[in-house]
């Protein structure tokens, strides 16, 4: 009996965040990979048995991004500008990475611009990092 090579699993927790080239480390959660191919049922004169299901059109979700505040203001910029109606469409991946810090996975989302931002909740007997949020609209995903 042949066994194949043993592949297990990545884990969830070492990538990287990457916009226009850039990397943007510091990330503590990245989510809204997803997409969904909406089904338009068509009956078929004649044919009783089953309805035929069509692709129609791809939605893809929004990219979360989660992050400790820091000094660094470049996300900020992007976001102030588009909400004050200057969009600046950039490319982006989410990186996976092995143990060793190797890449082994990347998805690239294209044309995105951020839709949301969320600022930090501060309490006075807290003891947690402070995060901002970055909601990003894109315009389709791939994985490479």
């Amino acid at each position: 009996m042949v066994l194949g090579k043993r592949r297990d699993p990545y884990g969830n927790f070492n990538f990287l965040v990457e916009i226009d080239g850039m990397i943007e480390a510091g990330f503590s959660e990245v989510s809204g990979l997803d997409m969904e191919t909406q089904v338009s049922e068509y009956k078929e004169g004649g044919v009783n048995t089953y309805i035929h299901k069509l692709p129609t059109q791809t939605k893809y979700s929004n990219i979360i991004l989660k992050r400790g505040i820091t000094d660094s203001v470049e996300l900020w910029q992007w976001q102030d500008k588009a909400a004050k109606g200057k969009v600046q469409r950039r490319s982006g991946s989410v990186i996976l990475l092995n143990e060793s810090g190797e890449e082994k996975v990347r998805w690239n989302f294209k044309d995105s611009w951020p839709c949301k931002w969320k600022g930090p909740v501060f309490k006075a007997d807290g003891d947690e990092v402070a995060i901002e949020i970055l909601e990003i609209a894109h315009e389709g995903i791939e994985r490479v």
